[in-house]
């Protein structure tokens, strides 16, 4: 067996453990609201789902509308805590290690703005490793369209069925399928109680990353 010799990623939920940034984020402003701080437990369902989810657990009795005018903040709070609390999830960089031994390359595509992500490789030590990167402001669509997906397998130089993605969300899966990518769903990342991985239609559902270390593990690749 062999790895797929292109694979993309979603970040937050699947590569990096983002929740603790989040986090600090999130109690910064709740802090400055005058609320007690959050737990992890309590948040951490809901990173994967955007800043606006995170605002809307953290601010339930806010309007709407209210909440979505504090974005701005919870982005510029969040570049401050950019990387010193999160980490890679265990067994990612070992997973990474055997794809990059194997000759495969690699990418992410994530709804995290594109900005962020930028700032946030170089501290993770994935510049040079990183293939190619699009954020959720990088194009005109983000997931769950599959643009983002199938622009990252472009600039690549690859069709889409030739890529595997690999995502915690819904999102992540439904766009894989509208592109023709297989898809990987990865069961250790940001989850709601409600959620049920095997209803997405993704082709292998992994428990830990270090599964992955193992190529008879991933999806065939037409």
């Amino acid at each position: 067996m062999e790895f797929p010799r292109t694979v993309l990623f979603d970040l937050d939920g699947t590569l990096l453990d983002s929740a603790p940034d989040m986090l600090a984020t999130i109690n910064a402003m709740r802090e400055s609201r005058g609320r007690q701080p959050m737990t992890l437990g309590e948040l951490r369902p809901h990173v994967s789902k955007g800043a606006r989810a995170m605002a809307a657990a953290a601010f339930p009795e806010v309007d709407a509308d209210e909440r979505e005018s504090w974005i701005p903040e919870f982005l510029n709070r969040y570049e401050q805590e950019l990387g010193l609390h999160g980490a890679p999830f265990d067994g990612i960089e070992a997973v990474l290690g055997k794809l990059e031994s194997a000759g495969t390359v690699w990418g992410i595509v994530t709804n995290k703005p594109e900005y962020l992500a930028k700032r946030l490789i170089p501290i993770l030590g994935w510049e040079e490793r990183c293939a190619v990167l699009i954020g959720g402001d990088t194009l005109a669509a983000r997931k769950p369209d599959p643009l983002p997906l199938t622009v990252a397998a472009e600039r690549l130089g690859v069709a889409a069925p030739s890529c595997v993605y690999v995502g915690d969300d819904e999102r992540d899966i439904i766009a894989a399928r509208a592109a023709g990518m297989p898809s990987v769903v990865a069961l250790w990342g940001y989850r709601l109680d409600g959620d049920d991985p095997a209803e997405w239609g993704g082709n292998v559902l992994v428990r830990d990353p270090d599964a992955l270390a193992d190529p008879a593990i991933w999806p065939a690749i037409r």
